[in-house]
């Protein structure tokens, strides 16, 4: 799944890119747009008393995005167990393709008391859709590095 961003003005530095920790946000939002495209929002993860937290972020940036970029945020689902999963970012610059960061996320699944939850029991759709994209997304992934080879 691809989600565009376009880089604003306050998101830039006292050297007029866009600073480096808003790449983050930006892996947020796609993520959030990701489980959209799965028809399965976020919010109805929260209704049924599921929260999923940060595990861990890394983001390595390989060229600078200035003011008004529009990013394109190829996202991927990279590993899915049932209680966590990693989420894959390629950030590149909409216009030339220049790849502007890389970056994943670790999430979990709890339940409101912050106990891990298996999916496959407590929201069994979500862990349908979930195997499905993680399917898809690897099957995608696979055929990129064909295509490349």
């Amino acid at each position: 799944m691809a989600y565009m961003h376009q880089a604003q003005y306050y998101e830039t530095d006292q050297m007029g890119i866009i600073h480096h920790s808003n790449y983050i946000r930006w892996m947020e939002e796609a993520r959030i747009a990701y489980m959209d495209g799965m028809d399965f929002p976020y919010r109805k993860v929260e209704e049924a008393g599921i929260v999923s937290p940060v595990l861990a972020v890394e983001c390595e940036y390989k060229s600078m995005t200035h003011f008004g970029d529009r990013i394109l945020i190829d996202v991927k689902l990279a590993s899915f167990n049932g209680v966590k999963y990693t989420i894959s970012y390629v950030m590149r610059d909409e216009k030339t393709g220049e790849v502007r960061a890389v970056g994943t996320s670790k999430h979990c699944y709890l339940d409101k008391s912050g106990r891990p939850v298996t999916l496959k029991k407590a929201l069994p759709a979500l862990y349908d859709k979930m195997k499905e994209a993680l399917e898809a997304d690897q099957e995608a992934l696979k055929s990129g590095q064909e295509a490349r080879s």
